[in-house]
């Protein structure tokens, strides 16, 4: 009852925010909103969101501000409508929320304005945090290799179906993994865990786990290789989270995809091509505190 009672407080916030996103924010007054102390306030927000308050607001004022800025308006204008006071200072602040400039993430942002926040669907969700709006990014064909698992389990059109996949033998000690990067040498880190099962398959699971193929490189015996089509990307991360709740993040962050942002966008699977989780360095918890991934799911405009 009390988790209901902060969820359905902190989502007032949350509308609020959305509603004066141009407008100066006072972290006390959104305090006062929940009858909470601020100190008791900036606790419970972190928790539920996976940010600090003013962290979300800029993140969400710089996602608005991306919206704006691939229907054409200006860098300076928008940077002044959001309450950055320069060019520069506007930059700096997305560069450091999407790890890249303005002018190259534009041509990386989906259409459609960020979707309106849900609190309790986050939660019910177990996302971890909140989830950004994803990349748009065109992928030229490549082709990777590494080993297939069958396992036999119901309901399995989408990759999120498949988080029993690490239980299998070679998976959950990393042997596999290690085996594929001494016969493969990929010139770079990162692994690819592809759906292979079409959905009249039934409940047979094809699941390939693998790494870059270069080219000219031999296949040992035992693996396989697969061409992935050019197409175009939506590209997710997963919010950050620490080791244990990983798993339960990237099942979270499936869902919302696919019972959230895709109905709100204006896209739709690209169904010739495949999805795919990655995971690089980033997902290494013996090197960072919080780890993330991301999901690549093939898209196209709605017919």
């Amino acid at each position: 009852m009390i988790l209901i009672q902060q969820l359905d407080l902190l989502q007032q916030v949350i509308d609020y925010i959305e509603d004066h996103i141009k407008d100066e924010i006072d972290p006390e007054n959104l305090a006062k909103m929940t009858g909470y102390s601020p100190f008791h306030f900036y606790r419970v927000f972190q928790k539920h969101t996976g940010y600090s308050l003013m962290d979300y607001v800029v993140k969400r004022r710089l996602q608005y501000a991306l919206h704006e800025l691939i229907n054409g308006k200006k860098v300076i204008e928008i940077a002044m409508d959001y309450g950055f006071e320069t060019h520069a200072g506007f930059t700096k602040a997305f560069k450091k929320c999407f790890g890249s400039p303005p002018s190259l993430f534009k041509i990386h942002c989906p259409k459609s304005l960020p979707h309106k926040l849900d609190l309790n669907s986050i939660h019910q969700k177990n996302t971890g945090g909140i989830v950004l709006q994803p990349m748009i990014v065109k992928r030229q064909s490549f082709t990777v290799a590494g080993k297939t698992f069958e396992i036999n389990m119901g309901n399995v059109s989408y990759t999120r179906d498949a988080p029993a996949i690490w239980d299998q033998e070679g998976l959950a000690d990393g042997s596999i993994e290690r085996s594929l990067y001494k016969s493969l040498s990929p010139k770079k880190h990162g692994e690819y865990c592809i759906n292979l099962s079409p959905s009249a398959v039934g409940d047979k699971f094809i699941y390939l786990f693998a790494v870059d193929l270069n080219k000219d490189t031999s296949i040992p015996d035992g693996l396989t290789s697969l061409q992935i089509p050019a197409a175009t990307y939506a590209v997710f991360r997963t919010p950050l989270v620490e080791v244990e709740k990983f798993a339960s993040a990237i099942k979270g962050t499936w869902n919302y995809i696919v019972e959230d942002w895709f109905p709100h966008s204006s896209y739709e699977v690209d169904e010739e091509a495949y999805d795919f989780e990655y995971y690089d360095e980033h997902c290494h918890h013996w090197d960072h505190e919080r780890i993330y991934m991301e999901i690549h799911i093939p898209i196209k405009e709605r017919g």
